[in-house]
């Protein structure tokens, strides 16, 4: 009973947020649009953004129809005991969230990015505070929408507590499990999708305008340019909303349905353990808007990533000082779980722990990733001799990044299990998505910026303008990798409590791999990976290659484009980028939602159980790989855009090694943009299937 008033907790905190996020976003409609040139140039990259939402969804709609009959068909079987049709309602319910923080984030990318390009006439310090804003109105729409969803769904479902039964609770959160499912499947789509495009866009942008015709980046000649920065609204913004929203329900499902798991020496059901993390999330989402409310850059002179990092920290002391009065609360003495007394001192360990090596995971790529760091300044130095030396160093920075994060992941895992066991583990993963509003909004101001210093270059503004936007973009960079590393260290651990979740509803007591059926499971799944890499990347190379060829055409049917008399056909290579995306969206799809189905339905729960942990070791490790080495070489680039002198003599734009290191980043693109960040969504999504179809299994 005494629980009772924390049902409300996650749906109060989420209203909160979502009106936050409104008056940010009203504040930011209320700034200087600039120039009618700036306006026009917005308004296309706005209209391109919408255009590709507006047909990507239309598609992904017909996937949640026919997935929802299918969920329909799987609850109403016999053998699903825990089974009800409120699982496709919820499904759909997810997707539309899902889908809804996807465009939040593009709508307000786009309505900030001209925005930032007039502010920063004005200063670096007001083109800061523009573009952050525009990232944390993202942030705080992504976080409050998942709250509510999740908040309602358990609140309405569990109505009267003494009336809930060990059954209810199970049915409930496999209603909820229909949430993450639809949140993660539109995150995978949303993601592979968007990352083909921006890509693409990018890639053939660079070849054809850096390399072959020497102009520069964001250059209104190039026919490429306008697809260039739409790219980065529906695949850096509302690709990255809807792979957050995805990621952070997942978290907090994974730890309430081991934490349905508990029991009281004297009361068989409790519902503080499954209550702690809806609420744990719902104290960092007021943690997080603490710490943005935190972030300013004081004068022209000031650091832009320190004045970040302060608003982080604040928002994760706040958070972690609040979970231990929230245990107090929440957790009663005498709690046992799979053979684990849960303490509440130990299980706070476990939550610092996970908190203390996300931070830890998080300094280490920027470490990997940073120039004026060992990493990056080698592939700097690999480019004075060509292209491919640049790539050789650029992989290997990517292999040796995994190294010590394995052993960081290994004592986390066992840290927060010696603690707390597989409860403890999912708190520790719970812990880290905390702040993901703060975090997301560092992440997501990167892009906003990026496309303020194209407008300023497209619409001819004094060059202190797109100085100043450049800054940002910089650290925009660097943050943008740390925060996918943090990302990928959640879904590590993510996937392993949904893994103990699964075991767990299926009965297994172990894993024998020396079965040939179970063997085969786990080279299936190590090999998905690798799979879903390969089918993304090769998109963005199909892609980009039409992309390129369009701008050749362009280019070499009409010379006046070059000269500057006549602008060239950006929509076309819009509709190249736009349709080529959509279509090659749906292998990786299929690929991640069917392969174990198809494996769970022929080879059971052990089969199926093996499958997951051979997607989530390799799975975890080739993300990392990817998206430092993708990280590594754009860093690299930028050096020698910024201009770097090495072995005596200076290098700057358009030199022999900054040509190597454009390959080099090019290369990388789809890396860190596209194939590494959507493995963390194939991880999780494959182990909520595998939930899904538990009952079938066990």
């Amino acid at each position: 009973m005494e629980n009772y008033l924390f049902l409300y907790f996650a749906p109060a905190i989420a209203c909160i947020t979502l009106c936050y996020a409104l008056c940010k976003a009203y504040w930011i409609s209320k700034q200087e649009v600039g120039t009618s040139e700036m306006a026009s140039l917005a308004q296309k990259i706005a209209f391109g953004a919408r255009s590709f939402l507006q047909v990507e969804y239309k598609v992904i709609a017909l996937f949640v129809i026919l997935t929802s009959a299918l969920l329909v068909y799987l609850n109403l079987h016999e053998k699903n005991t825990h089974g009800t049709v409120w699982v496709a309602g919820s499904f759909i319910m997810g997707a539309l969230f899902s889908a809804l923080a996807g465009f939040i984030g593009m709508d307000i990318a786009t309505r900030s990015n001209v925005r930032t390009a007039q502010a920063a006439r004005k200063g670096l310090s007001p083109a800061f505070r523009l573009s952050f804003s525009g990232g944390a109105v993202m942030a705080t729409g992504v976080v409050g929408l998942a709250l509510l969803g999740l908040g309602l769904l358990f609140g309405l479902g569990v109505g009267r507590i003494e009336a809930l039964s060990t059954d209810r609770l199970f049915t409930l959160l496999e209603v909820l499990t229909g949430f993450s499912l639809g949140a993660e499947s539109i995150a995978l789509f949303a993601r592979v999708a968007g990352g083909i495009y921006t890509k693409a866009a990018d890639v053939g942008a660079d070849i054809v305008g850096k390399i072959e015709q020497a102009i520069p980046e964001d250059d209104p000649r190039n026919p490429a340019v306008i697809a260039d920065n739409v790219g980065d609204n529906v695949g850096d913004v509302a690709g990255m909303g809807a792979d957050l929203f995805g990621s952070y329900v997942s978290t907090i499902l994974a730890a309430m349905v081991l934490g349905a798991e508990a029991y009281e020496t004297e009361n068989l059901t409790t519902l503080g353990p499954v209550l702690f993390p809806l609420a744990m999330a719902g104290l960092g989402a007021l943690a997080s808007i603490v710490g943005i409310a935190c972030v300013r850059l004081r004068n022209e002179k000031g650091d832009v990533h320190n004045a970040l990092q302060i608003g982080n920290i604040v928002a994760l002391l706040l958070s972690t000082v609040g979970a231990y009065f929230l245990l107090q609360q929440l957790i009663s003495e005498g709690l046992f779980l799979r053979g684990h007394e849960i303490i509440k001192m130990r299980l706070f360990y476990a939550l610092t722990f996970g908190v203390a090596v996300g931070g830890a995971i998080s300094w280490l790529t920027g470490y990997f990733t940073t120039a004026g760091h060992r990493p990056v300044d080698m592939i700097i130095s690999q480019s004075l001799a060509g292209p491919a030396t640049n790539v050789i160093a650029g992989l290997s920075v990517g292999m040796l990044s995994t190294v010590i994060p394995a052993f960081l992941f290994a004592g986390a895992i066992y840290g927060a299990f010696s603690f707390a066991g597989f409860y403890g583990v999912a708190i520790a993963a719970v812990g880290m998505m905390s702040t993901t509003a703060v975090q997301l909004a560092i992440d997501a101001f990167g892009p906003i910026a990026d496309n303020a210093g194209g407008i300023a270059e497209m619409s001819g503004l004094p060059e202190e303008v797109r100085v100043r936007t450049d800054i940002l973009d910089a650290v925009g960079n660097t943050t943008a990798a740390t925060g996918k590393g943090f990302a990928i260290a959640s879904a590590a651990l993510t996937s392993l409590a949904l893994f103990a979740a699964f075991v767990g509803m299926t009965g297994l007591e172990g894993i024998n791999i020396y079965q040939a059926d179970v063997l085969a499971g786990l080279l299936i799944g190590a090999m998905l990976p690798f799979l879903f890499s390969a089918l993304t990347i090769q998109a963005v190379g199909t892609t980009a290659g039409k992309m390129v060829e369009e701008v050749r055409r362009q280019f070499a049917t009409t010379p006046d484009i070059l000269a500057g008399k006549v602008a060239p056909d950006y929509d076309r290579c819009i509709g190249i980028a736009t349709y080529a995306a959509l279509r090659q969206m749906f292998l990786p799809a299929a690929c991640t939602l069917g392969t174990p189905l198809i494996v769970g339905l022929l080879g059971g729960a052990e089969v199926l159980a093996a499958f997951l942990a051979g997607v989530m070791v390799v799975g975890v490790f080739l993300a990392l790989f990817q998206c430092n080495a993708g990280g590594a070489w754009d860093n690299a680039k930028k050096a020698f855009e910024k201009g770097i002198t090495l072995q005596g003599k200076a290098y700057h734009k358009g030199s022999l090694p900054h040509q190597a290191a454009v390959v080099g980043d090019t290369v990388g693109d789809p890396f860190k943009d596209t194939s590494g960040p959507s493995i963390n969504i194939l991880i999780k999504l494959t182990a909520i299937v595998a939930l899904l179809l538990a009952p079938f299994l066990s």
